[in-house]
Order: C-alpha cells, then sequence, then structure tokens
C-alpha cells in the first residue's frame, strides 16, 4: 500500500533561494531535452505519403530516449559545472519527465489516449523537483534530511505511521510557500472485505442539489465552496488585469489571486476528506456510480460539477476504504433514475420531475433516493430488470383476452 504524505516546509532565505536555483537550472534542462525531441521528430517523420522518384533525403538520427538522454548529464555537469551542485537522482528524474511527456504525445498512456503537444516550461510552471530515493531514516522529529540538499524543517503535524517506509519526496512551490510531499509505502495492507459478507452497505447518488445522498434518506448538503468565493475572486482578478505586465504589483495580485484560489481548493479537499471518513466510520460498503466526469464537465453544469469536485471526492474514497480494508463499488448509471428501486419496473422521469412515483406498485419516493437504493442494489449483486414487461389492454373492448406484449417499454 502506498500513501502519500504532504508537509509544509519552514525555510530560510538561503534555503529558498537553493530551491529556486535548483528549479530553474532544472527548467532549462527540461526545455533543452524537449527541444532535442522535438528537433528528432521534425527531422525523422514526413508530412506526405509519396515520393518521387529521386529526392534527398536527410541524415536520419537515432530517436532519443530516456537511457540515451540520461547518459549526456556526466557531460552537462562538466560542460556546466554549476550543475554538479544538483543530486544526481534528481537530474535523472527531470530526464524521466520529459521522456513520458513525449510518451504521451506520440503513444498515449495505457489507455491509448494521446496527449497534446509538450510544451516548453516557463518559470511559473516548472514548480517541483522530486528525490527518488533518501536515505533509511530521513525523518527525525520535525527536520527531514535530503541528499546533497542538507536539514530543512517542516511542520510535522501528522505523524508517519510505524511500519511505512519513506521512498521519494517531492519539493513543491505553492502560492503560500513550499511544501514536500512524501511517498510511504507498506506492504502489510489489510485484506478489503468481500461484498458478500458485508453487514452495512450504503449506495450513494451524487447531486448538485445536494453532494450526495444515501440509500437510507439522509442527505450531506454542498457547500458550493468557488461559487462564495466568486465574488472575491472577481475583485483580485480585475486587480491582475488591469496592471501592468512584468511589474511588482502585478506580481503581487498574482500572489494573492493564487492564494485565493487555493484557500478554495483546499477547503473543498477538507470537506471530501470529512464526507469520507463520516461514510466509512458507518458503513462497511460504499456503492456509487461510475461517472463519466470529463463529459459533464463540459455540459451546462460544468461550473457546478467542478464546483463539487466529484472525482476528487470519489478517489480519496477509494483510497481510505483500501487502508481501512473496506469496500467502494462503482457501478452502471443507466437507468438507476428510471427504474422503480421497489419492483424493478422503468418509470420514466424528466430531469424537473423530483418525485419517483411507481404506477406499477404504487411507490413514492424522492428521486435523488430512489436512484441511491438501486446503486445499493447493483453494488451487492441485485441487479434492477431494465426491461419492464406489461399487459397490453385488449382490444376492440371487453370480452378478449389480454395479450403479453413482451417489447421493451419506453
Amino acid at each position: 500500500m502506498i500513501s502519500a504524505y504532504q508537509y509544509k516546509l519552514r525555510l530560510n532565505k538561503n534555503q529558498i533561494a537553493k530551491i529556486e536555483k535548483w528549479l530553474d537550472m532544472l527548467r532549462c534542462q527540461y526545455n533543452y531535452l524537449l527541444a532535442d525531441r522535438f528537433n528528432w521528430y521534425e527531422r525523422n517523420r514526413c508530412s506526405i505519403n509519396s515520393c518521387p522518384l529521386t529526392c534527398y533525403l536527410p541524415e536520419l538520427r537515432k530517436k532519443p530516449d530516456y537511457f540515451s538522454q540520461k547518459k549526456t548529464l556526466p557531460g552537462l555537469k562538466k560542460s556546466r559545472p554549476w550543475y554538479a551542485e544538483i543530486h544526481s537522482q534528481v537530474l535523472q528524474d527531470c530526464v524521466k519527465r520529459v521522456d513520458l511527456a513525449f510518451k504521451r504525445f506520440l503513444k498515449g498512456d495505457c489507455n491509448g489516449n494521446r496527449s497534446g503537444k509538450p510544451r516548453f516550461k516557463s518559470k511559473s510552471r516548472y514548480r517541483s523537483f522530486t528525490f527518488p530515493s533518501l536515505s533509511k531514516n530521513p525523518v527525525s522529529g520535525n527536520i527531514l534530511t535530503l541528499p546533497k540538499f542538507g536539514k530543512v524543517k517542516m511542520i510535522y503535524h501528522r505523524p508517519i505511521p510505524d511500519g511505512f517506509t519513506i521512498k521519494t519526496a517531492t519539493i513543491t512551490r505553492k502560492a503560500d510557500g513550499y511544501y514536500v510531499t512524501l511517498l510511504i509505502q507498506d506492504d502489510s495492507a489489510p485484506e478489503i472485505i468481500p461484498i458478500n459478507s458485508v453487514t452495512n452497505p450504503v449506495g450513494i447518488d451524487m447531486g448538485l442539489k445536494s453532494f450526495l445522498i444515501k440509500s437510507d434518506g439522509t442527505e450531506v448538503p454542498i457547500p458550493q465552496y468557488y461559487r462564495k468565493a466568486q465574488k472575491r475572486l472577481k475583485k483580485i482578478q480585475k486587480a491582475v488585469s488591469r496592471s501592468k505586465k512584468g511589474s511588482n504589483n502585478r506580481k503581487k495580485a498574482v500572489l494573492k489571486l493564487g492564494k485565493a484560489h487555493k484557500k478554495v481548493a483546499d477547503t473543498r479537499k477538507d470537506f471530501h476528506f470529512k464526507t469520507a471518513k463520516d461514510l466509512l466510520d458507518n458503513h462497511d460498503l460504499v456503492a456509487h456510480e461510475k461517472l463519466n466526469i470529463k463529459g459533464l464537465a463540459k455540459s451546462k453544469m460544468a461550473k457546478s460539477v467542478l464546483d463539487a469536485g466529484w472525482g476528487q471526492f470519489l478517489s480519496i474514497l477509494s483510497v481510505k476504504a483500501e487502508i481501512a480494508g473496506l469496500a467502494t463499488k462503482a457501478v452502471n448509471p443507466r437507468n438507476t433514475s428510471q427504474n422503480c428501486s421497489n419492483c424493478g419496473k422503468k418509470v420514466q422521469k424528466k430531469l424537473k420531475d423530483r418525485i419517483h412515483s411507481c404506477p406499477h406498485c404504487g411507490y413514492t419516493e424522492d428521486r435523488d433516493v430512489n436512484a441511491a437504493k438501486n446503486i445499493l442494489k447493483l453494488a451487492v449483486g441485485h441487479p434492477v430488470r431494465s426491461k419492464a414487461y406489461r399487459v397490453s389492454e385488449p382490444i376492440g373492448g371487453v370480452g378478449k383476452k389480454p395479450t403479453l406484449n413482451l417489447k421493451r417499454s419506453v
């Protein structure tokens, strides 16, 4: 099991200057290696699918990869001695970032989704560097020892659990200071409880009227942190737009705007952690819909969906459940809000219809509570019927036997 713990650093002026110097040198090296990749790409690709009988072929070069570019680092330290100040594995991690960005551009990720063309990093866009390996016990009290950087003081508000090993450390510059993210690992993770042996499951339906509604009828109000802070953000953004580019006043306004946005993000994340903890403290199985959040973020509800942060919440929920040995299950959202949770028959409703009233069995319930119950039934192995079979009325009036209509009702 792998977890990430983040702590804020308390640095002196010399340490801040050293971090900024490392970030600037790593950014230059990143842009240089990325330019080398683009040079190979332009010289070795052909934009047409046919050539004349006689044509000039440029001298082709071998494709640069992670290992070939990593071999250039010793020569870099000889030609530019100031790069010897940076730890060798930090430089290697910079090469790894270039390789990963270019591979996603050419081949895509594990699902085949290709990213856009990598961009050269400006000073404001290169904000972190990683130490891939640390000493055996790098943390002593509130002091963290980093190789070739020295000891740094951090706010040790959350102790690392016993048995966990610190694998990597990432220094990140944010709007309100510098942070370190420690990646910790422990192989003795608890076994996840089987779904067929859960005793207190719950289904949740994510929404925008309420953040979520549970299958037992209780709901969690939606906080809407971004919408509440929108007036203040607009005022700060106006100050940024009116200030002159490159001036000190603009830098101060940009810093103030970054802190305001970070405050919104931090309060939202804190709400997600507390909501996930409350769910896992009271239930051993949490069932939810497998939402297409990227698709919803492109609709008219984009601002509300992104303000709710469903993706971050579901990610936190699954990670915390795995740590605690509990279970979460994502189900197909198809017809969960249309089917009746009591009889399983389909009852067509529009988005404005907030009450579920089944004409077949007479069951009446809030639309979201009905959907949460359907989600729970799908998760525990009792699927809701999506086909509703009905008996059509006799043609021609009284005296004729009813016929069974096996077509799917619309």
